[in-house]
């Protein structure tokens, strides 16, 4: 059923509770999260201490606006294959509690604010950057590369590396070599991180013609692909040990919760090869606490007295 056109939805009364729920789905808070868990442990690198907590909040809000301007225009552009895709079905423009041109002139709205924000509270530097993750996201992931070539994600993924790197400009003002280490590491955690969800919703993706991994390509060959890059985000996260003289923490989590997460990966790939269930969003969920296990350890390891 297409739920745009279901009148149960459409024709009930809007209350203000729901249409600024509508407006804070189009941002994709979830992916907003994950972004912001990036940036503040960063600046706390840079800083090697604490930074101003109000540059932090400013900083923050200010990748938050971004980040949701980019989903906004993400969803504007997708609304078509978001009918389609039963994962997607509730997503605002799907649902009509917004009208296409709401959600654009949020989308332009919350992008105009976020750039102005943060190049008013911290420097214009980050805010070049964050017009830079925005103009990514939506013109080479969205409109270039998402439904022309399975490699969308590996490159499309540049988008959600640049909080790493608007976190270290924002309280130095310029880019070193410990930003770059960590913009590479979520680069390489991208793809193991997204494909196994390819692969559980591979015929939401065929059935909108979107060439995602998992939708192209047979179980055992993303569960390969997942073990590959899985192992790469490892290992450049080990290059910050020295680059950064990190400590004891951030050693021993790079190395465990990269462990773990590499054996999360195998798994996938063994049950696909042997005809098993592959459980692809174990490995989806494993990604997350490790990347969030990685950055607690950026933030945490500068503070203590080693």
């Amino acid at each position: 059923m297409d739920t745009a056109l279901d009148p149960s939805i459409t024709t009930r009364p809007r209350t203000l509770k729901r249409t600024v729920a509508a407006y804070v789905a189009l941002t994709k808070p979830r992916v907003i999260e994950l972004l912001l868990v990036t940036t503040a442990p960063v600046m706390i690198l840079a800083e090697d201490g604490l930074p101003s907590l109000w540059l932090v909040l400013a900083t923050l809000i200010g990748g938050a606006l971004s980040a949701g301007s980019a989903g906004a225009f993400n969803m504007y552009i997708d609304r078509d294959i978001d009918r389609i895709m039963q994962r997607t079905q509730n997503r605002p423009l799907v649902t009509g509690e917004l009208t296409d041109r709401q959600a654009l002139v949020f989308a332009y709205t919350l992008g105009v604010v976020s750039i102005a924000w943060l190049a008013l509270t911290t420097n214009w530097l980050a805010a070049s950057l964050a017009l830079a993750a925005i103009l990514f996201y939506v013109v080479i992931y969205t409109l270039v590369l998402k439904r022309r070539t399975e490699q969308n994600i590996i490159w499309g993924g540049i988008a959600g590396c640049f909080p790493v790197v608007i976190g270290w400009t924002a309280v130095t003002g310029s880019l070193d070599w410990p930003p770059l280490i960590l913009f590479l590491v979520v680069f390489l955690w991208t793809p193991p991180h997204y494909w196994p969800l390819s692969l559980k919703y591979r015929d939401d993706y065929a059935s909108a013609s979107v060439p995602m991994l998992g939708a192209v390509r047979g179980r055992a060959m993303v569960g390969l692909q997942t073990i590959l890059y899985a192992w790469a985000t490892v290992a450049c996260s080990l290059l910050l040990i020295p680059v950064a003289d990190m400590g004891a923490l951030y050693s021993g989590a790079a190395v465990l919760a990269g462990a773990w997460f590499i054996i999360e990966s195998h798994r996938l790939y063994s049950r696909a090869l042997h005809g098993r269930e592959a459980k692809p969003m174990q490995v989806f969920h494993a990604s997350i606490t490790y990347l969030t296990l990685l950055f607690v350890a950026v933030g945490i390891d500068p503070l203590l007295p080693y």
